[in-house]
Formats: C-alpha cells, structure tokens, sequence
C-alpha cells in the first residue's frame, strides 16, 4: 500500500471486502464487521506510508478491528450488566387504588385540561407560567385549571360513592351468607 490517495483507495477497494469476512467470520456481526473495519481503514490512513507493505497493512488493519470489536462488546456487556443490576435493584410498587382513581380521573379530563391540571398540581407552576410555557393565553389556562378541577372532583365523588356502594354491599352478602350457613 503506498501512501498517495489513489494507492490507498486500491488497497481499500482489494482488501476491505476480505477484512470484513474475517472479521464477520470473528464477530458473527455482519454490521459490526462492517463498522470496525470501516473505522480501522480511517485510523491507517492517519498511518499510511509508515508500513513496509500490504500485507503489514492489512495485519495492522484486521488487528485494529478486532480490538475495536473487542471494545465494543466489552462495553455493551458492562452496560446490560449495569442495566440489570440497577433492575434488579430497582423495586416498583403497586399503585394505590386512590392513585389508580385519580390517574383514571385524569385520563378522562380533556387534554388541555389534564396537561393544565398536572402542570399546576403535579409540576407546581403558576397560571402564568403554565402559559409562558405553553403559549396558552393565561385566561384559558385559568378556564381550563376550573373546569379541570369541576370534573375531577365530579369524578371523583363518584368513585368514592361506588366505592362505599360496594364496600356495603360486600359487607351485606357476607352477613347473608353467614346466616345461610348457620
């Protein structure tokens, strides 16, 4: 390989093809072999003209690849490693019935006025930031936080009268089965 531009693209044009079967051979990544071999010729042009030939070229080439696959996958094992001790670690509990009600509550809301209410309540923002923020214009953002808060609470008595419904109504079928056992 000499060190001219035209010289390089030959011994690239020759030898890039064979480097990426070995290193597919090495790897089992198609891509990756790709990659590598690809990013091996960029570092031996920074190189070129400090080799004796071809065949210590292509040596210095397949070896940098395959050093650059070796990196690759040794970093992408320390991240899935990390990725499942942190999930190991990390514990995710059930959500409450009352968070459940209120995250139903808000789904129901129209999307202006959910965005409205969880940037208020949730993100703890003014009315005024909520606008500079959104481009609303204040006056809507205070209409909708109203009616956001209307339907929420509508909602949310009605949740709590079924749940008392069914709370007394269990109660009601357990003291009749009781008294059928009996």
């Amino acid at each position: 390989m000499g060190s001219t531009e035209e010289e390089f693209d030959d011994f690239y044009a020759t030898a890039y093809p064979r480097l990426v079967r070995q290193l597919y051979a090495m790897t089992g990544d198609l891509a990756e072999a790709q990659d590598v071999v690809q990013e091996a010729f960029i570092k031996a042009w920074d190189r070129r003209g400090r080799f004796s030939g071809a065949p210590s070229q292509e040596a210095w080439i397949r070896t940098t690849a395959w050093r650059l696959a070796v990196s690759r996958f040794r970093r992408l094992r320390r991240g899935m490693q990390l990725m499942q001790h942190h999930h190991e670690q990390t514990h995710v509990e059930e959500p409450s019935p009352e968070h459940v009600v209120i995250v139903d509550a808000l789904r129901k809301l129209p999307k202006n006025h959910r965005s409205v209410v969880a940037l208020y309540y949730l993100c703890d923002l003014s009315v005024e930031q909520i606008s500079a923020e959104t481009g609303w214009p204040a006056g809507s953002v205070r209409t909708w936080l109203a009616r956001g808060r209307r339907s929420l609470a509508v909602q949310l008595s009605a949740s709590a009268e079924d749940a008392t419904e069914e709370s007394q109504n269990s109660a009601g079928r357990a003291g009749k089965e009781a008294d059928h056992v009996g």
